[in-house]
């Protein structure tokens, strides 16, 4: 299987790499699946996973990293798949109050490759087997520190996770019709802005440890 992982930083899948320089000297290695940076952003990531995808086709993609989270019920470190995303700050300030683009119907709500307004894996086999609870997510280009914002979200979407790139790994992989998976590790919660309450050393140990099982199942 020709398998393409991304990943925005190369910190959040360093322990994942190293493991694979190991396995590849012992031999004992499953699926070898190039890897692409794509830096951080849903433009950064848009493009660099296009361009990858044009020099050559991958039969699946899949994106790790880390993501924040809404629902404070989740402990900080559990990894969890991805099954829908849409671009939450896609959205206008009106009459004092925000309204997403979809609700204002300036962007329809089923134009390929959107479903109601979501990036919906169809993959429900695939999600399976990564034997991880299965949630909505939502992109945004300005991590959400402000609380008007986050209401705005939750009401909006109700989503549990918060990245900057997952919307571009399903909008792009939907429209070349290849199979992916995002899988992403909580870090900290949506509007924390104190970083020493933020658990990124366990977030990271978790997520690549995943990463490893699910290489291995494939």
């Amino acid at each position: 299987m020709n398998c393409l992982l991304v990943a925005a930083t190369i910190m959040e899948i360093t322990p994942f790499l190293e493991h694979y320089k190991k396995a590849e000297k012992s031999s004992q290695i499953g699926i070898n699946p190039d890897v692409l940076i794509s830096g951080i952003g849903l433009t950064a990531s848009a493009y660099s996973l296009t361009n990858q995808i044009a020099i050559k086709k991958p039969d699946l993609v899949i994106q790790a990293g880390i993501a924040g989270c809404f629902d404070k019920k989740i402990p900080l470190g559990k990894v969890v798949a991805i099954k829908q995303e849409t671009i939450a700050d896609q959205s206008v300030v009106e009459l004092n109050s925000l309204k997403s683009t979809l609700k204002l119907k300036l962007v329809p709500r089923n134009q390929f490759p959107y479903k109601k307004g979501w990036l919906i894996n169809p993959d429900r086999n695939l999600l399976k087997k990564t034997n991880l609870r299965v949630v909505k997510g939502v992109s945004v280009n300005e991590i959400t520190t402000d609380r008007r914002k986050i209401l705005f979200y939750k009401k909006e979407f109700n989503p549990v996770t918060e990245s900057m790139e997952g919307a571009a790994l399903h909008y792009v992989c939907l429209r070349e019709k290849i199979p992916f998976l995002q899988i992403r590790s909580i870090s900290n919660y949506i509007g924390e802005r104190n970083k020493k309450k933020w658990d990124m050393k366990a977030s990271i140990n978790n997520l690549n440890q995943e990463l490893i099982r699910l290489l291995k199942n494939l």
